[in-house]
């Protein structure tokens, strides 16, 4: 089950992290570089304090915010690579003029996006960054946050233990503190946590608790993003009438907030859901839908996805030749986009239902 990473208000102090390997070390010992070049937190922290050119810095600051709305907007619509480079963009504008705060919510936006494109050492390093700035800035508040990004981060790493115990801490500090966002959001990410170590049941309670925190706050891509783990928890036990209905719930929130991410999401489990009863006619439906979502958003990734969903469908109903045709479409796409590795995962699904065939 994927969990997005959530994209922080604001920046916080971080407390102790648990890891019991040597990926992420550094985010224990905190002994690197922040900024894009060599400049320390205690460093960016003393650029606070002075005048900032009224003009220039206006100017500066005006065009990174810009530039980090326009990454946000991109992360929405699934556009990782096109969301790093606007980060990019923002971060060197803000480290110019020293904002602090701003340099940790961008190292966080990228960090999702890295990890959008399975590029984990440098979602490594992004995270790692925004976590030092979080500790300077002593914001207990967004540091629940940051400890919920960190904690999915080393569950897509296969850190489960120490996903569990980071999200713990930081559902501690949103209960001292009463941040009820920051609650909804570390139950949901600890329901994760749970699910993964195969209790559903325990799971599925996490995240009907997570929901009401969430819908108390008004946060309807986090409430989206939630009814899509419950539909994963629902499916994996599997109840399918719960699967459905909760997919469908998450589908109409996200499309009513134009959250593209949760709702290509949603029709994902929704297809899985229908095919696994035998409802392959909602099931080509709901990709039919997919397929022009990701037309839409002339997003290309999107449309392999699409492409493959179908394949698998279509094979699974023993119609090798219009697979076939899926499989080679999501081929020429994934050329397109230069992954190889997608590629050869493409291929080698084609070459097996070939042989059976």
């Amino acid at each position: 089950m994927k969990q997005r990473l959530v994209f922080p208000r604001q920046l916080v102090c971080v407390g102790v992290i648990y890891r019991p390997q040597v990926l992420l070390h550094s985010f224990l010992l905190f002994t690197f570089l922040l900024s894009p070049i060599a400049a320390g937190a205690a460093d960016i922290t003393q650029q606070l304090h002075r005048p900032l050119n009224s003009s220039v810095g206006r100017q500066s600051r005006d065009e990174a915010d810009s530039l980090l709305r326009i990454g946000q907007q991109q992360y929405a619509s699934g556009y990782a690579d096109k969301t790093i480079a606007s980060c990019l963009q923002a971060l060197e504008l803000y480290h110019s003029i020293g904002d602090l705060k701003a340099q940790g919510l961008t190292y966080n936006l990228l960090a999702k996006a890295y990890i959008q494109i399975d590029s984990a050492k440098e979602a490594e390093d992004a995270l790692r960054r925004g976590l030092a700035i979080a500790r300077d800035t002593k914001d207990f508040q967004a540091q629940i946050f940051v400890l919920n990004n960190i904690g999915t981060f080393f569950l897509q790493q296969g850190e489960v233990s120490a996903a569990g115990k980071t999200v713990e801490d930081a559902l501690a500090i949103a209960h001292g503190v009463k941040n009820i966002e920051g609650e909804g959001l570390s139950l949901s990410n600890l329901g994760l946590v749970t699910a993964r170590l195969g209790d559903y049941n325990k799971a599925i309670k996490l995240y009907e608790n997570a929901l009401i925190f969430r819908r108390q706050t008004g946060d309807a891509i986090g409430e989206a993003n939630t009814l899509n783990n419950l539909g994963d928890a629902y499916r994996a036990s599997g109840n399918y009438q719960d699967t459905i209905a909760t997919y469908g719930e998450a589908m109409r929130t996200a499309k009513t907030n134009r959250d593209r991410t949760n709702e290509l999401r949603a029709i994902d489990g929704l297809v899985k859901a229908h095919t696994a009863i035998g409802r392959y006619e909602r099931a080509f439906d709901l990709l039919e839908q997919r397929l022009a979502l990701a037309k839409e958003l002339q997003n290309l990734r999107e449309e392999l996805k699409s492409f493959e969903s179908y394949a698998q469908l279509y094979k699974q109903q023993g119609n090798y030749l219009t697979a076939r045709n899926f499989y080679e479409r999501a081929i020429i796409l994934a050329r397109t986009l230069e992954d190889s590795k997608q590629e050869v995962q493409l291929l080698d699904q084609l070459t097996k239902m070939l042989q059976r065939k």
